[in-house]
């Protein structure tokens, strides 16, 4: 890897879905040689092991009600750090471009002119799916995904629902644990057939995971009666049927729900 530059630059880096094997080697080699990680409450522990022990980490977790930093202040300090000349990481679960604000957060560097540089990760929809065996894309079940967060910025869940119910596709729900009832319900409501499969998948991709299957008749139940917790990400689509055939990943703690 090239030498830094002598000015600050905040490096955009996606840490996958958790299992650090995932990481690409460029944000490997950004994450041992930075000044500064900032870092998100969806990264794993075990990306944070590559971490330069001389590097400054500073937290800026985001859980569903519980903010360590407003978005604007982690702009802020973005911002701040690149201009006294540091080499930052911006260290983001899945894909930074992907339901991560990353976006957002080069629109405000880019106002202040402060160089910065995007590493792509792989995002928790195929990371996730494919750690659960539930490809999401199958010629005799789904021709096309549709990726969806479960709640919008203005902290609504107004989907677009008559578009999520259609046939032969899959749909992935970002953050979609709190509304999973109301998500299953408005779906029948909107034409699909209560026996739906769907899956919730909690800790994807690392020793934790957990995989729920039902149906969107009785996946609410089956969830709580599981007790999942976030980060969980939902897939809905014939594709699920797949789940128990091609379940290859065998984590330590491995419950799977039939």
């Amino acid at each position: 890897m090239p030498p830094f530059p002598a000015a600050g630059r905040v490096y955009l880096v996606g840490a996958g879905p958790g299992d650090p094997e995932l990481l690409t080697l460029r944000a490997v080699r950004l994450l041992q040689q930075a000044e500064v990680i900032v870092y998100d409450h969806l990264v794993s522990s075990a990306v944070l092991e590559f971490v330069s022990p001389a590097a400054e980490r500073i937290y800026a977790g985001k859980r569903r009600n519980e903010h360590t930093m407003r978005q604007e202040q982690i702009n802020a300090l973005l911002i701040k750090l690149a201009t006294e000349g540091k080499q930052v990481v911006r260290l983001k679960g899945g894909d930074p471009f992907i339901f991560g604000r990353g976006g957002e957060e080069l629109q405000a560097l880019a106002a202040h002119g402060v160089a910065f540089e995007v590493v792509p990760g792989v995002t928790a929809a195929s990371g996730v799916a494919s750690y659960a065996g539930i490809p999401l894309t199958h010629r005799d079940y789904a021709q096309s995904c549709l990726f969806v967060t479960g709640h919008l910025k203005d902290g609504t869940a107004g989907l677009d629902w008559p578009n999520l119910v259609r046939p032969h596709q899959t749909v992935v729900i970002y953050m979609g644990l709190g509304g999973l009832p109301e998500i299953c319900r408005q779906m029948m409501a909107h034409g699909a057939a209560p026996t739906r499969p769907i899956a919730v998948v909690q800790d994807g991709s690392i020793a934790t995971q957990k995989v729920v299957t039902g149906t969107l008749a009785d996946m609410p139940e089956r969830v709580a009666q599981a007790g999942l917790k976030s980060p969980c990400l939902t897939i809905i689509g014939e594709v699920v049927k797949l789940h128990h055939s091609l379940a290859w990943f065998k984590p330590l703690l491995l419950h799977t729900v039939r």
